[in-house]
């Protein structure tokens, strides 16, 4: 039983698949296949490469280079002279849109009047610049006439060939320009960077413009507040009594003031208490001694201290020699006493004097403390008055610093004004190209080249992706799981001509003889029996023979998937081929939907097979005979709207007559209907011994005939193989290399071998 194959893509259309072959050969086999395209396309490609070059005048490309400075020189501001103003990225891109914006486009078309040069607003050169204005023509673009309109299209000439880019990550912004004048390419690259330095010069200037004017509005309502405020604090200082010494109230400075000479006071009163109480302990000793005399710093108490010490010495040595009752000692001891009694007062007299430094202290500090508590007092019923003011004076204090602010910036804005500097400089202006930049010979005729390949190629894979049809012997072997038996070429239309003339020149056949004049292709195989048509018929005989094991008569049924793929053809063909061989063969027409062997071979038959079944007449009386060939020949019989055909042929009646004639003849070739449209062929199984089954070279679709065979299972499994039909025979070979055909042309057409 036949095992149908999936729907294959284009690429299992060969047995040798695609997926399965190396890289090369799948190449080769492309090119094979596909070389006629591949050539044209490639070769249509070059050419349009070389028209190209030789129909595109030269154009030119001047470059000037701009930068962006990251350091900007303030010469009006103190802080910023040779101060570091990082730019970003983004501010740099933002230049190059500016650069290629429509304002600075127009002010370069303004200042070198460019509406005045026909290179920008007259038709585009070159063969393809006038087929591209041919094409904008007839959506109904028409050539400019007013001041407008050829601004705008000298502003769009202008931005196709403009090219503004950022050079890398640096500061620096390249302006390119292409012209078919090498000067005037230079000089409007130039213009452009001119007119984007000016652009900005004059956007700063109207924006300090702008900026002073509303500072100056913004300064003088700024100073009506702060004066109204300042105002608004001296008279609150004044309804409150409140006096402002050096930036201080008063009575905060008083308090201050005050605090602090308490402080000092009640230091002082201390000290005094000090020198009184220390005093008080000196004098309750005799003599004071030598560290207490010099820290009173009194010159009376240390003479009298030093007199009384030399009498003591003086004293002990008068005692130690004399005895203590001398008179010499007793009057050394009463002037003693006389200098402690001195001392005494003296040391008296210094307390006095320090008692009375304390008094005063005291009464000082007291003084202070009553003269704090009373400032106190006061600064606390002038609290809630002093935090009024100070809202005052804040508020006074903002406005006026706000007005200082807007003064100096409004100062810093009118220098800008009169002053303006821009961040962009020219470093590169741009000169004459020497050379031109376009077309570039080499790179356009490889570019051409590459999309030629890569056109021509993928062009080539299409058609092979969508090559949906039977092509090779191959290739129906894989498929179909079935051997193809012939490959008929396709009979030229000079050959069939000649035949079909050397018929027609014939004198006509009396009786039921056939006719072949008007149909040529029905009686190839006897007029060119050299041909490689011929050939290909005896081997559908061949593999007819070598299929039976026997030598008995055979009854072989042509059909088709579709209408019009030869079968027919073949058919009459194959049953002449055969009969020529002397063996006896009947063909019969059993399509009886559309009996095409009975139109051609037997004009004006009125009956035929469908009259025997019928039993309205003998099968003898109405059997055509070929002179040449002897082959007999059973219509189908009168043309007739049957509603079912399939019924006829799966008969009994149809059975018995096919016995009939096996008997009597050789072979039996039934022309059968297609079996794609009609279901006549799945009743004939019963009286058919194999099929040969025709598919049409380069148009029957596979799945078309895997579908046809899928449904007629009775069909796959008496199917003898099948004929590729209508081969081109030099296009075949593309597709199957050194297959189908190839030997049989090249080395035997010195024997007669024709197409």
């Amino acid at each position: 039983m036949l095992q149908l194959a999936k729907q294959p893509l284009s690429s299992e259309r060969e047995p040798d698949d695609i997926g399965s072959m190396p890289l090369l050969a799948t190449i080769a086999a492309l090119l094979r296949r596909q070389y006629p395209v591949i050539t044209v396309l490639f070769g249509a490609s070059i050419a349009l490469g070389f028209l190209y070059l030789l129909t595109t005048p030269p154009s030119f490309t001047a470059q000037a280079m701009l930068v962006i400075d990251s350091r900007k020189v303030q010469l009006f501001e103190q802080s910023t002279v040779l101060s570091d103003y990082s730019v970003d990225s983004t501010t740099v891109e933002t230049q190059v849109e500016i650069l290629k914006s429509e304002g600075i486009g127009l002010s370069v078309i303004k200042d070198l009047h460019l509406t005045q040069d026909p290179e920008f607003v007259a038709r585009s050169g070159g063969l393809f610049g006038q087929l591209f204005d041919v094409v904008f023509d007839a959506f109904g673009n028409e050539d400019p006439h007013t001041e407008f309109e050829l601004t705008r299209r000298a502003l769009t000439s202008l931005e196709r060939r403009l090219t503004v880019r950022r050079v890398g990550l640096s500061y620096a912004i390249q302006i390119s320009f292409q012209s078919l004048n090498p000067d005037r390419a230079a000089e409007v690259a130039n213009a452009v960077a001119d007119a984007y330095i000016a652009d900005q010069l004059e956007a700063k200037y109207q924006a300090a413009r702008r900026a002073s004017t509303w500072l100056q509005q913004r300064i003088e309502e700024l100073r009506m507040q702060a004066s109204a405020a300042e105002r608004a604090v001296v008279e609150f200082k004044a309804s409150n009594d409140i006096v402002d010494t050096g930036g201080k109230l008063m009575n905060e400075q008083q308090l201050t003031e005050v605090n602090s000479q308490l402080i000092l006071a009640h230091a002082a009163t201390a000290e005094a208490r000090a020198r009184l109480e220390r005093i008080q302990d000196i004098m309750k000793q005799d003599v004071p001694d030598a560290s207490v005399a010099d820290a009173l710093k009194n010159e009376v108490i240390v003479r009298l201290r030093n007199q009384y010490l030399d009498l003591a010495a003086r004293e002990a040595n008068w005692s130690a020699l004399y005895g203590k009752n001398h008179l010499a000692a007793v009057n050394l001891r009463n002037q003693m006493t006389k200098l402690r009694h001195s001392i005494a007062d003296e040391l008296g007299q210094i307390a006095e004097s320090y008692k009375s430094d304390y008094e005063i202290a005291q009464t000082r500090e007291q003084s202070l403390r009553d003269s704090l508590a009373g400032v106190v007092s006061l600064s606390k019923v002038t609290s809630q008055a002093q935090l009024g003011l100070r809202d005052l004076e804040s508020n006074a204090q903002t406005y006026r610093s706000l007005h200082d602010n807007f003064l100096q910036r409004y100062m810093e804005a009118v220098q800008q004004q009169s002053f303006l500097i821009t961040e962009a400089r020219l470093i590169s202006p741009a000169t004459r190209p020497l050379r031109k930049s376009s077309p570039l010979g080499l790179i356009v005729l490889s570019l051409s080249a590459l999309g030629g390949l890569v056109t021509s190629f993928g062009i080539a894979m299409l058609r092979e992706w969508t090559d949906n049809v039977f092509r090779t012997s191959g290739q129906i072997e894989s498929l179909l799981h079935n051997p193809c038996i012939a490959l008929l070429p396709a009979v030229k239309m000079q050959t069939a001509r000649k035949i079909d003339d050397k018929l027609s020149a014939a004198p006509p056949e009396s009786g039921l003889s056939l006719h072949y004049a008007g149909a040529p292709l029905l009686h190839c195989v006897i007029e060119q029996p050299l041909s490689g048509f011929a050939e290909q018929i005896r081997s559908i005989k061949v593999a007819a023979d070598l299929k039976s094991a026997s030598k008995s008569n055979r009854v072989l049924g042509l059909t088709s998937a579709v209408p019009n793929e030869g079968k027919s053809t073949v058919a009459a063909n194959l049953a002449q081929l055969i009969a020529h061989a002397g063996m006896r063969v009947m063909l019969v027409d059993a399509d009886l939907r559309n009996p095409s062997l009975s139109r051609y071979l037997a004009r004006g038959a009125t009956a035929g097979l469908l009259d025997v079944l019928a039993g309205k007449v003998e099968i003898d009386a109405i059997t055509y005979v070929d002179q040449a060939t002897k082959m007999c020949f059973l219509p189908s019989g009168a043309p007739s709207r049957l509603l079912h055909t399939n019924e006829v042929l799966a008969s009994e009646d149809m059975r018995k007559l096919i016995e009939s004639l096996r008997s009597r003849f050789d072979y039996v070739v039934v022309d059968l209907p297609p079996l794609a449209p009609v279901v006549d062929v799945r009743t004939t199984s019963h009286f058919v011994d194999s099929y040969v089954f025709i598919i049409e070279w380069g148009r029957t679709k596979i799945q078309t005939v895997q579908n046809a065979l899928g449904t007629a299972t009775g069909i796959a499994d008496q199917l003898l193989g099948f004929v590729l039909n209508k081969v081109d025979l030099g296009r075949v070979n593309r597709y199957a290399g050194y297959q189908d055909g190839y030997y049989s042309r090249r080395y035997y057409a010195r024997y007669g071998y024709v197409e």
